[in-house]
């Protein structure tokens, strides 16, 4: 049984996200970010939202097409949202396909190609983008091309060549496993098909029997064919942010499986190992790398605190608590939800830091870069304040 305390934390919690996502984070990325001339969204914004420079990040297209769908959605029937969202899709359809199907990474401010990379994270966030989007305009056609661009990228993926894996020790990599169960979370809102279930099962089976190290208690970042531990620095990496992002998605993607509790058990199990592999007891926040054995771990930025592994923990232990009733995660929420706040929030210019010193300390103050953008800040707030009130309503 839920205490007065608790219900009033987590009231106070839904009108947070909600008051800094619709006064705050959004008006900050309209204003300064979306590209009223050309389409689609800029992000390399200084701390007072300045452009600094007009690249545009593919990725960004899609994740704020998403976020701006996923609002009017779920937070208030917007329509400069849901204008904001058809101005990326549209961005994405016109200018970020190269000749050979797979998109760019960068582009000019015009759309004009700039760079490639051998990722697929570009067509994710496409695919979220306009099935997110169908649901909020009501044209089917967009989750019909979001399922064609799924199944061509998947076929990008199997296609020898086509995608080089990083390295020739690589044979499994966590990232793209981990947002293949997002993808197909989005994409079942609005349309179904035989290879969605098929990929949630091959998802799975990868983070169950390869990515996962019972041994080492964790999430591994990539593993050999036999799903074994490359024993060097790159392949003992821990990445603890990723680790609870996926505890999450397999929190939300359980009722899609035969035996949900099973699924939400593991959610629980990566949870609890890499919150306290990240977690930094001395200064507080999630670091960004360990070493699984310990050693120290070769990235310049390992003992970092960036904005986004703290917005994953804050809806990862929300979910937690929803669904195995432990306050022990509530009060993990709380102090991962303090934490936060009251470091990356920038109460002077609005919006948050991204970069972080190990003590808390910001490192440099701009809002947006080709990396950071308006993607898991929003998210964590749209999601979070969702699962204040499923929590509030059991």
């Amino acid at each position: 049984m839920m205490t007065s305390e608790q219900r009033h934390y987590l009231e106070y919690c839904r009108e947070r996200y909600l008051n800094s996502f619709k006064n705050d984070i959004m008006p900050f990325w309209l204003s300064h970010g979306l590209d009223r001339e050309n389409g689609g969204l800029f992000t390399c914004l200084d701390r007072d939202g300045t452009l600094m420079d007009t690249t545009k990040s593919v990725w960004f297209q899609g994740r704020f097409g998403f976020i701006a769908a996923y609002a009017y959605n779920n937070v208030d029937k917007n329509p400069e949202w849901l204008a904001a969202s058809k101005s990326c899709v549209d961005f994405i359809e016109n200018h970020c396909f190269d000749t050979d199907g797979h998109m760019f990474f960068t582009v000019t401010a015009q759309g004009a190609g700039i760079q490639k990379r051998r990722y697929v994270f570009s067509e994710c966030f496409a695919i979220i983008a306009m099935a997110e989007y169908s649901l909020a305009c009501g044209d089917k056609s967009y989750a019909v091309k979001a399922l064609e661009l799924f199944k061509r990228t998947r076929e990008m993926l199997s296609r020898p060549g086509f995608l080089p894996p990083k390295t020739t020790q690589t044979g499994y990599s966590h990232s793209i496993t981990m947002m293949f169960f997002n993808v197909v979370a989005v994409l079942k809102k609005v349309i179904d098909d035989p290879s969605l279930d098929e990929q949630l099962s091959t998802s799975l089976d990868l983070i169950e029997n390869k990515l996962l190290s019972r041994k080492y208690r964790t999430l591994l970042e990539s593993v050999d064919l036999e799903g074994n531990m490359i024993d060097t620095i790159s392949g003992r990496v821990i990445n603890p942010g990723h680790c609870i992002e996926t505890s999450w998605f397999l929190m939300e993607s359980a009722g899609f499986f035969d035996n949900p509790d099973k699924v939400k058990a593991l959610a629980l199990q990566i949870f609890d190992w890499d919150f306290e592999w990240g977690w930094d007891k001395e200064y507080g926040g999630i670091i960004n790398f360990r070493d699984c054995r310990n050693f120290p771990p070769q990235d310049y930025s390992q003992d970092m605190k960036f904005w986004w592994p703290q917005c994953e923990t804050i809806i990862a232990s929300l979910y937690a608590y929803k669904i195995s009733g432990d306050e022990r995660y509530l009060r993990i929420h709380r102090e991962a939800n303090e934490w936060a706040f009251s470091h990356f929030e920038d109460r002077e210019c609005g919006e948050w830091y991204g970069y972080l010193h190990r003590d808390g300390t910001v490192a440099q103050p701009a809002k947006g870069n080709i990396f950071k953008g308006p993607f898991h800040i929003p998210r964590m707030m749209i999601k979070s304040a969702l699962l204040c009130d499923e929590i509030l309503r059991l």
